[in-house]
């Protein structure tokens, strides 16, 4: 014992001792046990480990404020999806009756899962790599996984906003850029671009301006310098909203996550104005209630539940791991959950407004180009003008007009109708043309932003809205990959934000040559789906059923004041996991069902054709697949055979005044008995949870927990029964 201490000045005193054990050690200076005989295993104690774990628990970064975390959990969930996904999904399974299975899916696996990161970060503190180590050592490649798939996602997701970025800064001039198809001079003759006016003036934008893209995937065709400028102001941007961790982040968040909804808000408003707009909405929410009895559209809401939320990247636990251990993160999920639902039904309603007006554009475009082609059968006595109904001015020809006309001549001339040429021009028709992801942002909405009063102004709102959504989101998914490796391996914040950005960048660089776009598509449907679902199926049996689901929900208990919902027990104990399942292997089947490839622009055919995958890059696709699945077996052979250290073989009990700190683990069975039950009072709680090792499916913990109401480190704790404490 320590010559120092109050217990052995009280030995050699013939003062009369009244204190009791609680009281005298609630008075002792901080004593470590790692560098004293309590050392049982041998362990050598690093003095400047040690200052540094216990100034790192202490000291963690927090969020200013409530609504600071909030905003970045919104910013985070709400990403592009909600805007060029969800309104697609709606449209092509069945309008409103889509709705229908999306919130049940909500609700019984996107609600409970996101619950559950939620509040595994905030119990644990750490990141994905320090919870699922803390929760179960062999099960530690989980946050190993995410943080590969963070960074996978990351790189084409950068690429995006580096799009948009391109798109905002062209939108400075008027007309727009993408109104009309380029002329250019052939001799002394001045044509039409040929590829344009085979597509029309946005798709070419996109595809020749914007991309200039090769016409297959294994036509490399260099480095397109001005997306490359693009995705260095893109991570240069990441990087500045994340270097200085979550107390730069968190004020671009306040920004990058309201900024959206006054955007979206405006084009609701100004989409409501339009013509049109209201078939658009109709159209969007006509429920076609058999569409609800289709599997396939049941596995694409799991599918949008699931990445709409961001469970598995780990960003969603980084970001809780932030918190107070009291915060109320059983609201937070709920409300987070409800608002990402919310921005997707809103942002459903502004894409078909502004398709429902540029669908009445279109229609009323083919009906004067065709209107042309029939006045032309009547001046060459191909059609006789009896067929044309005597109210029908061609001057001023209605849709309605036309589709009789149409429909007369069509009975008439069945023979030789198609020779002729016609189109139905149905408003349907162009409302059915369903259209997501780049297509949506890129073509479909700045075609419709052409023909917007004050164009220049709604582009520079869209885009520098689209801006936000992927910042709000890439600092989230950059979080699930710095805030694991900073806890775990104790590197400088600044100097690894920095050197991850720029490696990002230069890996990025695929993603800009002329065949860039079509990796963005191999990574966006590969790199992360698959690999995910087995993740997050894994948090939730580790969870569920290795640490135990009756243990957690005690935690939380203490940890947040009231017991959590028992809706939230069946879920992650048997609803969760069983659907997770389903959709895990419907993806395989999926994947298996479907052959893997791309939509290519060919530029002499000004043509989108499918093409597959050649073999060096199905095995790229496939390799992405092993790579980001690889931690979750391997973590697990390393720590099962001993290989590794789990960190989990140590017991270390710190004192410190007013309060006890402790890391206890492999105690078998019966040492449970050496340990009493104290009444110390412990006026705050550590930020450290107790580390527990893995025992396997039902095996209790090596440490009961103490019933204190103030939470696990509150008003009772337990102490080793050693010749110390038996004074």
């Amino acid at each position: 014992m320590p010559k120092n201490s109050k217990v052995t000045q009280r030995e050699h005193s013939s003062e009369h001792v009244t204190e009791s054990v609680a009281d005298l050690l609630a008075h002792e200076e901080p004593v470590d046990y790692k560098r004293s005989v309590l050392n049982v295993t041998g362990e050598t104690w690093d003095k400047q480990k040690d200052g540094d774990e216990e100034l790192d628990a202490e000291n963690r970064p927090a969020w200013n404020s409530k609504l600071q975390y909030i905003l970045a959990q919104i910013g985070y969930s709400v990403g592009l999806g909600n805007v060029w996904r969800f309104p697609y999904l709606c449209q092509k399974n069945g309008g409103g009756a889509y709705l229908v299975p999306y919130l049940v899916l909500l609700i019984i696996i996107g609600l409970p899962l996101f619950f559950l990161e939620l509040a595994v970060g905030q119990r644990i503190r750490r990141g994905s790599i320090g919870v699922w180590n803390y929760i179960c050592p062999r099960l530690g490649g989980i946050g190993y996984a995410s943080c590969l798939v963070c960074f996978f996602v990351g790189l084409y997701y950068n690429v995006i906003i580096g799009w948009s970025i391109f798109y905002f800064f062209k939108s400075f001039q008027y007309p727009l850029p993408w109104s009309e198809c380029p002329i250019v001079t052939n001799g002394s003759v001045a044509v039409v671009e040929a590829e344009c006016d085979r597509s029309s003036a946005t798709t070419y934008f996109w595809y020749r301006e914007t991309l200039d893209i090769s016409n297959s995937i294994s036509e490399s065709g260099g480095l397109n310098w001005k997306m490359t400028v693009c995705l260095l102001v893109a991570w240069s941007l990441v990087g500045l909203a994340m270097i200085k961790g979550i107390q730069s982040s968190g004020k671009v968040m306040y920004f990058s996550s309201l900024f959206p909804y006054v955007v979206l808000v405006c084009f609701l408003v100004r989409g409501l104005l339009l013509r049109g707009a209201v078939d658009g909405i109709m159209h969007m929410f006509t429920p076609k209630v058999d569409k609800m009895l289709d599997p396939q559209v049941w596995r694409e809401a799991a599918t949008q539940v699931f990445f709409a939320l961001g469970l598995g990247f780990g960003g969603v636990i980084a970001f809780s791991s932030y918190n107070k251990q009291d915060n109320n993160c059983q609201f937070d999920a709920s409300l987070v959950s409800f608002i990402n639902f919310f921005t997707s039904v809103l942002a459903t309603l502004v894409v078909f407004a502004v398709l429902g007006f540029k669908a009445n554009i279109m229609n009323e475009k083919c009906v004067v180009e065709n209107a042309e082609k029939i006045l032309g059968y009547l001046n060459t006595n191909v059609l006789s003008h009896d067929l044309i109904p005597p109210h029908v001015n061609f001057s001023h020809l209605t849709a309605k007009d036309y589709n009789e006309m149409y429909r007369v001549i069509m009975t008439v001339k069945e023979g030789h109708f198609k020779e002729l040429g016609l189109d139905a021009c149905l408003l349907e028709d162009e409302l059915n043309k369903s259209v997501q992801g780049t297509g949506l942002a890129f073509i479909a909405f700045t075609e419709a932003m052409t023909h917007f009063p004050a164009s220049p102004f709604w582009s520079v709102m869209f885009f520098l809205m689209l801006i936000n959504l992927g910042l709000g989101s890439m600092i989230g998914t950059m979080s699930g990959i710095t805030t694991p490796i900073i806890d775990t391996f104790k590197v400088r914040k600044e100097i690894f934000t920095v050197g991850c950005c720029i490696f990002a960048f230069l890996v990025g660089l695929i993603f800009v040559q002329r065949s860039g776009n079509y990796f963005v598509t191999m990574f966006d449907d590969y790199s992360a789906t698959l690999p995910l679902t087995v993740v997050v199926i894994l948090e939730n049996i580790a969870v569920a059923w290795i640490y135990g689901t009756k243990k957690f929900m005690q935690e939380l208990t203490e940890m947040l004041g009231f017991r959590p919902y028992q809706f939230y027990y069946y879920t992650w104990k048997y609803v969760s996991p069983i659907c997770m399942a389903v959709l895990m292997t419907a993806s395989i089947i999926q994947l298996g069902v479907s052959p893997p490839g791309y939509s290519a622009w060919i530029r002499e055919e000004a043509a989108e054709k499918f093409l597959f995958y050649p073999t060096w890059a199905m095995a790229i696709l496939i390799s992405l697949i092993i790579l980001a699945s690889l931690p979750l077996p391997l973590v697990f052979i390393l720590r099962q055979f001993n290989l590794v250290s789990d960190g989990s073989n140590a017991l270390s009990v710190t004192y410190k005044k007013g309060r006890m700190m402790k890391d206890i683990s492999n105690l078998e069975d019966n040492d449970e008995t050496r340990f009493i039950l104290s009444k110390v009072p412990s006026e705050t709680p550590s930020p450290m949870p107790t580390h527990r090792s893995y025992l396997g499916p039902g095996s209790n913990s090596p440490m009961e927990m103490s019933s204190a109401p103030n939470g696990r480190y509150g008003s009772g704790y337990l102490l080793a029964s050693t010749p110390e404490s038996e004074l």
